[in-house]
């Protein structure tokens, strides 16, 4: 089956058609559409990944699947959250993202870094569906003072998973798919696939 991946971010385009590979799924960039991103002006990760999917089904005509996540860093008060992607002003500047991050985290001691990833994947079967499939996945882990690591993107240089003692972007991809709030996201829509072509 087809899908337009309702997302322009590579990071996420090549995370998603991992988790989906084998399963009978193309997975397609809305960009080979001309689809551009809709504005998220929903108020959870779940309204922002219905707008997402709704727009990217409408235009393409395709089923759509979308993810929205963040960081939600507890000393923050669950910031930058929604915003993660734009937290330092610019759409998708992660080194901007982190720098505001860590200088808003620099007084902080390692007890009380404590933060999460979340993420929701909503799988839409056209844009009126009105039974969309979603699943949500959190991984809990703390900010580290410095960024370690070279793969993965956005936070994932700062983002400790304690039990692997490593950054996420540390992280061998597989093992981070199979543990990062997406995989967990991801194996969750899996288990309710079996209704989608219902």
């Amino acid at each position: 089956m087809r899908l337009v991946l309702a997302s322009g971010n590579a990071g996420k385009l090549r995370e998603l058609r991992a988790l989906l590979e084998g399963d009978g799924f193309t997975v397609h960039p809305q960009a080979d559409f001309g689809v551009a991103d809709v504005e998220e002006t929903g108020l959870t990760f779940v309204e922002n990944a219905l707008l997402k999917a709704r727009h990217a089904a409408r235009v393409t005509g395709l089923p759509a699947l979308a993810d929205d996540s963040g960081l939600c860093v507890d000393a923050l008060g669950g910031a930058p959250g929604l915003y993660s992607a734009r937290y330092a002003g610019a759409h998708g500047d992660a080194a901007a993202n982190i720098a505001k991050l860590l200088d808003a985290l620099r007084d902080v001691p390692d007890a009380q870094r404590g933060a999460h990833f979340h993420a929701v994947i909503v799988l839409l079967r056209h844009a009126e569906d009105p039974q969309p499939v979603i699943a949500e996945g959190s991984w809990h882990g703390r900010i580290l003072h410095a960024p370690r690591g070279a793969d993965g993107f956005g936070y994932d240089p700062v983002f400790l998973d304690p039990g692997h003692d490593r950054s996420a972007a540390e992280l061998d991809p597989a093992l981070k798919n199979r543990i990062s709030h997406r995989g967990r996201a991801m194996a969750a829509l899996k288990q309710r696939l079996a209704h989608f072509g219902a």
